[in-house]
């Protein structure tokens, strides 16, 4: 299809698809501690950050559906008009405004007007230091500098192809495209796909499509071929029918916080060691800045009641100082699923403050709704001294690592396994998800109960169900007695499922509906089981390519993914590398009566610079073969096997001999389980199978 075929498409996306732009749009305002008001063109305040409600000391619903007249001093309110009319003719303005707060009392804040999303809604961002050489009402010239802290929102809406339909004011700022040099291109083009760190947009375009939304960050280029570190919230515009029209996008410029961004997550970690006794947590969750569930322990720690649910804002609660924290979360959610936790004030009913810690997460599939965790903090200030004593026991002590993306995972952990939400553990092969389960079990109240695992991918399929559920006698052939299965085995505990995403389509049912209505029946039977599980499942498969594919159902994955923690692989935290194989070295030499004190520099700079495809269970097993082959003090490790000249077949190799090398080595990563290795390589199990038999592959080869 040409874009000429697509003409009442991009009508759609311009008119109708607009009013979603509008909504994606406030999904990033919401929580901007930065002050800004979107206005209209007659001047009424459609919506209002955050930053703006603190700094006039105003209520939303003070600020929203007023006049932005009624915020400025009297005697300067007939110049509004005429400066209005002028920024609607030029579509910039830079200035001062006198503005009221809610005791009367007057603030000179600078000003900068922009036409954002459309014609008919414009940004007004505020800002409490005006610069001396500003004068009230004047008009930004074209060479002067916009303020580093009036941020720029590139909006645009992209047809089912991924070509540019409706470029808005904000983009031209940003990329330097005029609306008719962009129009009709695809929007790779504002891509940098020449770097390691570049985003593949055809992909980003496909997984937007099959979640609903996408966040995600990476370098995109300007029309005058600089460089910018984007932010870029992405969500699919789908008709009445659910047929996919196009895309609706929002990007900004976050250069300066990619530049920071460690800095920022150490800061922001604060003290997570936490006794899980005594803990309160909260659960609350809404949509923009609503607050619309919350518990009990929520709404008691802040001297709420469920009648104040729907009335109740964010910014209602939220310690000023902390918006900007709170913004970070925010965007962090966006880009990864979920924050890292962080410590900040809540404001009580009563005006009084409480010490909490906090993560969110974004509900799938909209960007528009958000869960998050909270613990109080005020009765801990004697286990935070404990904690930060050296030697102190901690449920963490088979997670090894110091690195900041460890520390978001550790984080995420702490503070979500007090509660009984569902959590998805996503990662490569080997990189610790049954680890991360473990804590969250060991963390919970739950911890004296049972911790089931089962793995499906190691289970047949045509028994998964008999696993899962149990069976009664004479369910099937073969069934002499009743089998209990893993859910109610671990009735009142936690039940892990590791490499969820190979539960068969025809079971994904069931599976939903024992989790939903927390009952099931077994095998054969017609009793109906009640159960009290608390569900933990992990995968290393792309359960949102498989649900296009049809091959996951999305009410399941949605269920399932309700607070999602990302495990990085390990060649994105070669930092932890050293700590590592000393760990393992350690551990491995005790084990074997060695004593081993020394790991030369070469050896550990060939360990830091391989990228360990099978992560941290490639670079365990590897240790230990070094232990093996040590025979003194020295760690000797065989480092041929990891530089790049030992990689690959000798030129004499036949096809079956490479063959037979790749499955091996990819069986051996994979820790022996066919169906993920199967995954890997991209062919079905069956075919697996059968070409292992072909090159006699067997299990004492891996």
């Amino acid at each position: 299809m040409n874009f000429a075929a697509s003409q009442q498409e991009a009508t759609w996306l311009v008119s109708d698809g607009l009013i979603a732009l509008e909504v994606l749009f406030r999904a990033v305002l919401f929580r901007q501690s930065e002050p800004i008001l979107i206005v209209d063109n007659d001047r009424h305040c459609l919506d209002a950050s955050s930053g703006a409600r603190q700094l006039f000391g105003l209520s939303m619903d003070d600020v929203i559906g007023h006049r932005i007249d009624d915020l400025i001093e009297p005697s300067f309110q007939p110049e509004v008009v005429p400066l209005w009319r002028a920024f609607l003719q030029q579509g910039q303005q830079e200035g001062i405004l006198p503005m009221l707060g809610r005791d009367g009392s007057v603030q000179r804040l600078h000003y900068t007007a922009k036409s954002e999303v459309s014609p008919r809604r414009h940004a007004l961002v505020l800002h409490n230091k005006s610069s001396e050489k500003h004068v009230i009402g004047r008009v930004a010239s074209d060479g002067e500098q916009t303020p580093a802290w009036s941020k720029d929102y590139a909006l645009l809406s992209l047809d089912a192809a991924g070509r540019v339909v409706a470029w808005y004011a904000g983009a031209q700022r940003i990329y330097g495209y005029k609306s008719e040099e962009i129009v009709g291109q695809h929007v790779s083009c504002l891509y940098l796909v020449d770097d390691d760190l570049s985003v593949d947009p055809q992909e980003e375009l496909k997984r937007t499509a099959t979640e609903g939304h996408l966040g995600n960050e990476g370098w995109h280029k300007k029309q005058d071929g600089s460089r910018f570190w984007a932010n870029v919230l992405t969500t699919a515009l789908r008709d009445k029918s659910q047929k996919l029209n196009g895309f609706a996008m929002v990007v900004r410029d976050f250069s300066g916080r990619h530049r920071i961004d460690e800095a920022l997550l150490h800061k922001r970690k604060g003290s997570l060691d936490l006794a899980a006794e005594s803990t309160i947590v909260g659960v609350v969750s809404g949509e923009f800045d609503h607050i619309l569930q919350a518990n009990d322990a929520f709404l008691g720690m802040l001297g709420y009641s469920r009648q104040h649910l729907g009335s109740l804002r964010w910014a209602d609660i939220a310690a000023p100082e902390y918006l900007p924290l709170e913004e970070c979360a925010h965007e962090e959610g966006l880009v990864h699923g979920a924050s890292t936790p962080f410590e900040m004030d809540y404001i009580r009913r009563d005006k009084t403050r409480v010490r909490v810690l906090v993560a969110s997460a974004v509900l799938q599939p909209s960007p528009f709704r958000w869960i998050s965790f909270v613990q109080d903090l005020t009765e801990h200030a004697s286990v935070e001294t404990i904690a930060a004593e050296p030697g102190r026991l901690h449920e963490f002590d088979q997670i090894v690592g110091t690195s900041a993306a460890l520390g978001r995972v550790m984080g995420q952990v702490e503070i979500v396994a007090p509660t009984d939400a569902t959590v998805l553990v996503l990662g490569e092969t080997g990189t610790g998800k049954e680890l991360v389960a473990r804590a969250i079990h060991n963390l919970s109240g739950r911890r004296h109960r049972p911790f089931i695992t089962l793995n499906c991918a190691a289970i047949p399929t045509g028994l998964l169900e008999s696993e899962l559920f149990g069976y009664e006698r004479g369910a099937f052939t073969g069934a002499l007695s009743q089998k209990i299965g893993r859910f109610e085995r671990a009735h009142q505990g936690t039940l892990f499922l590791d490499e969820v995403g190979d539960i068969p389509l025809e079971l994904q049912p069931k599976l939903l509906r024992a989790l939903q209505e927390k009952e099931f029946e077994r095998l054969g039977g017609t009793r109906t089981i009640p159960i009290d599980v608390r569900l933990l499942a992990a995968t290393n498969r792309n359960l949102t390519q498989m649900m296009g594919d049809k091959l996951f159902r999305s009410d399941l994955y949605y269920r399932l993914k309700v607070f999602p923690i990302t495990i990085p692989p390990l060649r994105e935290h070669r930092e932890d590398i050293p700590v590592l194989v000393r760990h393992f070295t350690q551990m491995y030499a005790s084990k074997m009566d060695k004593q081993i004190d020394t790991i030369s520099s070469e050896t550990m700079q060939a360990l830091v610079s391989w990228p360990w495809p099978g992560n941290v269970r490639e670079l365990e097993n590897f240790i230990e073969r070094s232990v093996i082959l040590s025979p003194g003090p020295n760690l000797r490790a065989p480092l041929a096997e990891i530089r790049g000249d030992a990689v690959g077949a000798p030129p004499s190799a036949t096809l079956s001999e490479v063959e037979r090398e790749h499955i091996i080595s990819v069986l051996r990563e994979s820790n022996g389980v066919v169906s993920v290795a199967a995954a890997r390589l991209g062919l079905p199990r069956t075919t697996l199978n059968a070409m292992m038999r072909k090159l006699e592959i067997s299990r004492k080869d891996f």
